[in-house]
C-alpha cells in the first residue's frame, strides 16, 4: 500500500473513530511521514540469539533501528533488539504476535517462549512469536543512569527520618540520570515504544499486529490500539492497569490494599506452618512480628551476607513475594532468615535472596533505571515532598506494612517535564482482558476501568485467586481456553467470562 492510500485510511479511520484522541490520529500520520521510509522498509539481518532460552526453541534475533526522537527522524537513532519463534505451519500462518512482560523496563526477549508454551498447536501454527527487548532496555540500545542500587522503588521507612533520607535518595537517583543520559531521556516512553512496535511491524512485512502483553505490557498494548487502531489485529491484556492510573503515583497507590489482603493470606500460611517458620500461629501474630522486624531493622539495619536490610528494604521484599500463592513457602524462608539475622544466628543466605538483594541494593548486573525512565518520562509526578509525607501518613493506619511503599516518593518528582501529554486510552479496538480478582501488582479495578476504556473489550475473570500473570505463567484451563480461542479464530466471548480456579 502507497504511503497515499496509508493516508488517505488513516484519516477516513480517524474521522469515524468518534472515541479516538487527536493524539493517536497524530501518531498514525506520524508513521506515514516520508522520513521515516528507511525505518519502515529496513531489511532485517536474523541471526542466531546466542541464549540458553531462546535458541532451543528455534528462535532467530535481529536488532531494528529506530528514530531517537520520531519528531526528528533524521537525527540519532537506536536500536530495539527482537526475537522471532517461526509459526509452526506456514501453510496456516494468520501473521505475528507482537509482546511486552511489563515493567515498565522489563526485558522481553525470551518472554514468548514461556507464552509460547501455553498455546494449544493450532495457535502455534500461526503466528510467528515475537519477544522484545524494547528501547532502553536488556539488548536494546540501554538506559542506564549508573545507579548506585538496582531498583528505584523503596519504602520510605517508619519515621520522619527515613523519609527524609528517602527524598535524598530519589533525588540523587534522579540526578544521576538527569547527568549520564541527558536530553535523551525524555524519549524513552510508551508512546515512543508503540511507534517502535509499529516500525517493527512495517520491517516484518506485516499490515496488522496481533499482540499480547501482562502488566505494564498492558498499558502499551493499549496505547498502541488508540496510537494504530488501524495496525491492531487480535490483542490479548494479561493482568491490566488502568490506563488513567499509569504511573508513579495513582499505580503504585492502586497496590497498597490488595498486597495489605496478600499478605493476609501469607500470614495464615505462615501460622499453618509455624513448625517450620516460628512466627506464630494466628495471623495477627504473624503480622505483629513482622511490624517488629520492620523497626528493629528502621533502628539497626539487619546484616544478612554481604547486606544491610532496613525498614526501606524489608518492605520491598514482601511486596516482591507476594504476586503469586506459589511464592509463599519461598518467602517465608527468605522472612525467616532474616529474623534469624535479626537475632544474631549464623545464616548462609539462599541463593535466589542473594541475587534478589544484589539487584535491590547493589545494581547487579545493571539498574533498572530503564524503569523509572519510561513511567516519569509518560507521566508528570508531583515534586512537593511534603504531599508524599502526608499520603504516608494518611495510609499507615490500614495500610501498616505497604502504606510507606505505595505512597512513596520517586525519583519522577525530580524528573524533567514530559515531551508529551499522556495518551488518552479511549477506542472501540476489540480485545481480550484477562485479570485476576486477587492481583497485587495490577489491581482487578484497573482491569474493570480498561475493560470500560476499551469499549469493544471482553474481560476475562480469574476468580480468588491472588495471581499477576496468568497466561504461560499460571495454569487455568477455562483462561487459557480463552486467550487460546481468540488467538485462533480472532472471536472474542458473546459476553463477560468468570473462571473458576483449577
Amino acid at each position: 500500500m502507497s504511503h497515499k492510500q496509508v493516508t488517505l485510511a488513516i484519516q477516513s479511520t480517524c474521522a469515524a473513530m468518534i472515541a479516538a484522541t487527536a493524539l493517536g490520529c497524530t501518531a498514525q500520520a506520524e508513521a506515514n511521514d516520508p522520513n521515516l521510509d528507511r525505518f519502515y522498509g529496513q531489511q532485517l539481518q536474523w541471526k542466531s540469539c546466542d541464549d540458553p532460552k531462546l535458541d532451543p526453541a528455534g528462535a532467530k534475533c535481529t536488532d531494528v533501528t529506530v528514530p531517537l526522537n520520531y519528531a526528528e527522524p533524521q537525527g540519532e537513532t537506536i536500536t530495539v533488539a527482537i526475537s522471532r519463534i517461526a509459526a509452526t505451519d506456514p501453510a496456516q500462518r494468520h501473521g505475528v504476535i507482537l509482546s511486552n512482560s511489563g515493567g515498565p523496563g522489563g526485558p522481553g526477549l525470551d518472554f514468548m517462549v514461556d507464552v509460547g508454551a501455553a498455546m494449544t498447536p493450532d495457535v502455534r501454527a500461526r503466528y510467528d512469536l515475537i519477544g522484545i527487548d524494547p528501547r532502553g532496555v536488556g539488548r536494546s540500545t540501554p538506559v542506564d543512569c549508573h545507579w548506585p542500587r538496582g531498583f528505584g522503588l523503596q519504602s520510605t521507612g517508619t519515621d520522619g527520618a527515613g523519609f527524609a533520607e528517602t527524598v535524598a535518595a530519589q533525588s540523587n537517583l534522579a540526578a544521576r540520570c538527569a547527568a549520564t543520559e541527558g536530553a535523551r531521556l525524555r524519549y524513552f516512553t510508551t508512546r515512543n515504544t508503540a511507534r517502535d512496535m509499529d516500525v517493527i511491524r512495517g520491517a516484518l512485512g506485516e499490515e496488522k499486529i496481533s499482540y499480547y502483553g501482562t502488566s505494564y505490557g498492558t498499558y502499551l498494548g493499549s496505547v498502541f490500539t488508540q496510537m494504530f487502531p488501524e495496525r491492531s489485529d487480535r490483542i490479548v491484556l494479561d493482568s491490566s492497569a488502568d490506563p488513567d492510573r499509569y504511573g508513579p503515583v495513582g499505580m503504585m497507590q492502586d497496590m497498597g490494599a490488595p498486597n495489605e489482603v496478600a499478605l493476609d493470606m501469607w500470614a495464615d500460611f505462615m501460622a499453618a506452618h509455624d513448625g517450620d517458620y516460628h512466627f506464630g500461629t494466628a495471623r495477627e501474630q504473624v503480622r505483629g512480628k513482622l511490624v517488629d522486624l520492620i523497626d528493629r531493622a528502621a533502628a539497626d539495619p539487619i546484616r544478612l551476607g554481604d547486606f544491610a536490610i532496613d525498614d526501606h528494604t524489608l518492605p520491598m521484599m514482601l511486596f516482591t513475594g507476594l504476586d503469586d500463592p506459589r511464592k509463599y513457602p519461598k518467602l517465608a524462608a527468605q522472612i525467616r532468615q532474616v529474623a534469624d539475622a535479626a537475632e544474631g544466628k549464623p545464616v548462609e543466605i539462599l541463593p535466589e535472596l542473594n541475587a534478589d538483594l544484589s539487584f535491590m541494593l547493589n545494581a547487579q548486573p545493571r539498574d533498572g533505571s530503564a524503569q523509572m525512565a519510561i513511567m516519569c518520562g509518560d507521566i508528570e509526578a508531583p515534586r512537593d515532598p511534603s504531599w508524599y509525607r502526608r499520603n504516608v501518613e494518611a495510609a499507615r493506619t490500614t495500610q501498616p506494612i505497604f502504606g510507606a511503599f505505595t505512597n512513596q516518593i520517586t525519583p519522577c518528582a525530580f524528573w524533567a517535564p514530559p515531551a508529551e501529554p499522556p495518551t488518552r486510552v479511549r477506542n472501540s479496538v476489540p480485545s481480550l482482558i484477562v485479570q485476576s480478582t486477587g492481583d497485587t501488582r495490577t489491581t482487578y479495578q484497573g482491569a474493570q476501568a480498561l475493560h470500560r476504556a476499551l469499549s469493544a473489550s471482553r474481560l476475562v475473570t480469574l476468580r480468588d485467586v491472588p495471581i499477576h500473570w496468568i497466561f504461560g505463567n499460571y495454569p487455568n484451563k477455562c483462561t487459557d481456553d480463552m486467550v487460546n480461542t481468540y488467538f485462533r479464530d480472532g472471536t472474542l466471548p458473546a459476553a463477560d467470562v468468570t473462571c473458576p480456579a483449577d
